[in-house]
């Protein structure tokens, strides 16, 4: 399998599993994560950890000897399905973590981009280089990473087709965290530092960041509001309330 679904704890795992392709994404990997999606939503994990197999790539990008000679009907459909891959990962019901090992190329940010969070070891690049084959991204990225690192710094690494390295990544604000040594159990360190917390709460403060990139202030403000109030009906909401005020430790139960 070029991906696959594995299970760590209270966590689902998803590895791209082409090292010998720098685990580039192919029409087959992108259908195989489309279904680990699914299935990852199902599983009842606290999080998803995204990761590439191997030490050098998380994803170099699409595997470009299956683009060419495609019509232009082909081409499109291909944008629509990678965004519409992309976009069950980006509203999974549970948090997700890109651990960027290696290059990002291309889809390969682009997916790291549709996590919740970034993690990227010292060797991490990424990039967006499609500008250098005449091309633009196509599955997310010209929305994605300005709404990560702002117009300016997207417009140049999309124009220039520049990738950046780990520590210009977390000063962009690109990624969450630069982690040393083993990046599987670092990006499981942080994933803990959110995945106790209740699963609704978690969803509906997602959702109002989300949106609130999307609109004004004052329609943000409301649905702002609206999130609040439904987290305050949840069982999640009297328990965490209780155990404030006997001094214990909440036991959610995502409810």
């Amino acid at each position: 399998m070029s991906v696959e679904l594995s299970r760590i704890e209270e966590f689902a795992l998803i590895t791209l599993n082409r090292p010998q392709a720098l685990n580039a994404l192919s029409f087959a990997l992108l259908e195989d994560l489309g279904r680990a999606f699914d299935e990852a939503a199902a599983s009842g994990a606290r999080a998803l950890l995204v990761t590439g197999a191997g030490d050098k790539a998380f994803c170099a990008g699409a595997d470009i000897g299956e683009l060419a000679d495609r019509t232009l009907m082909q081409n499109k459909r291909g944008a629509e399905h990678g965004q519409a891959t992309f976009a069950k990962l980006e509203r999974l019901p549970m948090p997700s973590v890109a651990i960027v090992n290696g290059y990002a190329f291309g889809g390969g940010l682009e997916l790291a981009l549709a996590c919740t969070f970034r993690v990227a070891t010292p060797n991490a690049k990424l990039g967006l280089p499609e500008i250098k084959l005449g091309l633009v991204p196509g599955y997310g990225g010209t929305q994605r990473l300005p709404r990560a690192v702002g117009e300016a710094r997207a417009l140049e690494m999309i124009l220039t087709g520049r990738s950046i390295d780990a520590p210009t990544a977390l000063a962009w604000g690109l990624v969450n965290r630069v982690v040393e040594g083993d990046a599987l159990a670092q990006g499981i360190a942080f994933a803990r530092e959110f995945s106790g917390y209740s699963l609704p709460a978690l969803g509906f403060a997602r959702a109002a960041v989300t949106r609130a990139l999307d609109t004004p202030v004052a329609e943000g403000l409301k649905i702002e509001a609206d999130l609040s109030t439904l987290a305050f009906q949840t069982a999640d909401a009297a328990e965490g309330m209780a155990a404030f005020r006997a001094k214990r430790k909440p036991a959610f139960e995502d409810r």
